[in-house]
């Protein structure tokens, strides 16, 4: 054990484990023996050639990456519980989030089907929202700063942020920022705005739907030259979310959308087009056969309950059932439901990873998860759009068919439509 690892931080938090270093410091698994509860403690390292001044303006970037997101009450902002100076440097103590960075599932997956990456806009939306109100601008906002916990988006590393409030710590002529996700008027220099985030965002869902960042090349240099001269590169894979994306990658940021048509162009493209006259989606017909139905009956004496709650247990709802299972193997048996279900999906080990929603006027997401060993779900949509990330991590049945296991990491998509 090293002796950083036998560290507690103010008489309470204890290291236990490195999950990660970067280029400001490592980020621990720690224990917060006072509460008895895990955290994420992110250390942050100094440089040794720091004169007394820039320690001062580090201490103060370190206070404000904490105050960000501690003034920030959302489920979609990682929460901050403590900040302690201890060995002569300043350590963060945040919420422990269990989950892989958007930047990890892209490396590991590729390029993300358009309804998760929907999915994920409308969070990070969500997020920028409470910050912008709150006066903060984050600044960094790319793939390795925003973790996917099952349904839940999570923006992280405030170190960038810029508060209306407080003075800039930013000296003259340093670039800070990452160069493929910085807004082009924060690379030539001018104050950061909260539509310099927003072109981030469309940077950060570019590359989770094409696999890369619009402008990104070999070096910085020839990064920020692409982002100053190059027209931008339409995303090939957007399907719906193309107007998204392309209006938040607007260069000029009077013509970029506004946060309030961002959120508008993704829920249109997450309902999928309109027609002249508008259809309603099967839920809403059938709360209209429902009341029609329950009217009738109730004027003929019947009670409405009971033939309406019968009705809406016979047709397909709109989640997922877990079911239990026996171990996973080739020849162990088979899930109950298989008979029933378009779709089954079993866990053979821990990283059997799905994302499984439903398309039409309305996609819904069913499944965003990883399930541990033998674990199990069913599926009774007959239109259903599935993605399993590691082919050898789970067994999967389509109508009652079972289907090859794949190779490791290999990704496959299935898609169901029995109607």
């Amino acid at each position: 054990m090293s002796q950083s690892e036998r560290l507690v931080l103010a008489t309470r938090y204890r290291l236990v484990s490195e999950i990660g270093q970067g280029a400001n410091g490592t980020v621990w698994r720690g224990h917060d023996e006072l509460l008895d509860r895990s955290v994420a403690i992110k250390e942050l390292r100094l440089p040794e050639d720091l004169t007394e001044d820039d320690r001062v303006v580090f201490y103060r970037r370190t206070l404000r990456e904490a105050r960000a997101p501690a003034q920030l009450r959302t489920h979609s902002i990682v929460e901050v519980y403590d900040v302690v100076i201890e060995q002569g440097r300043p350590w963060i103590v945040m919420e422990m989030i269990e989950a892989p960075s958007l930047e990890h599932l892209i490396e590991r997956s590729g390029p993300l089907p358009p309804e998760r990456v929907a999915h994920i806009g409308r969070a990070l939306l969500d997020a920028l929202h409470v910050a912008h109100k709150a006066g903060i601008v984050h600044r960094d906002l790319k793939p390795s700063n925003v973790l996917l916990d099952g349904d839940r988006v999570v923006l992280t590393d405030f170190g960038l942020a810029f508060s209306s409030g407080s003075a800039s710590l930013t000296k003259t002529g340093h670039f800070m920022g990452s160069p493929a996700y910085v807004a082009p008027e924060v690379a030539a220099g001018e104050k950061a705005t909260p539509r310099s985030d927003l072109w981030s965002l469309g940077a950060t869902l570019y590359a989770a739907l094409e696999g890369h960042p619009p402008f990104e090349r070999d070096n910085v240099m020839a990064t920020l030259s692409a982002l100053a001269n190059e027209s931008t590169p339409a995303p090939q894979n957007a399907g719906a979310l193309g107007p998204v994306i392309t209006g938040l990658l607007e260069k000029n940021p009077t013509r970029r959308l506004s946060h309030a048509r961002a959120v508008d162009r993704l829920e249109r493209a997450m309902a999928g087009p309109r027609s002249g006259r508008r259809q309603a989606t099967p839920r809403y017909r059938l709360m209209a056969v429902i009341a029609l139905i329950g009217a009738t009956v109730a004027s003929c004496g019947i009670g409405a309950t009971a033939l309406i709650v019968g009705m809406m247990r016979e047709g397909p709802g709109p989640a997922a059932t877990a079911t239990t299972s026996s171990p996973a193997s080739g020849n162990a048996q088979a899930p109950p439901g298989i008979d029933t279900s378009t779709l089954v999906v079993r866990a053979r080990n821990d990283s059997c990873k799905i994302f499984v929603s439903v398309p039409g006027n309305v996609i819904t997401v069913l499944s965003d998860e990883t399930l541990k060993q033998n674990e199990a779900r069913q599926y009774d949509q007959p239109r259903i759009n599935a993605v399993v990330y590691d082919a050898s991590a789970c067994d999967v049945w389509v109508n009652g068919e079972q289907k090859p296991v794949g190779g490791q990491g290999e990704r496959k998509n299935y898609t169901i439509n029995k109607e």
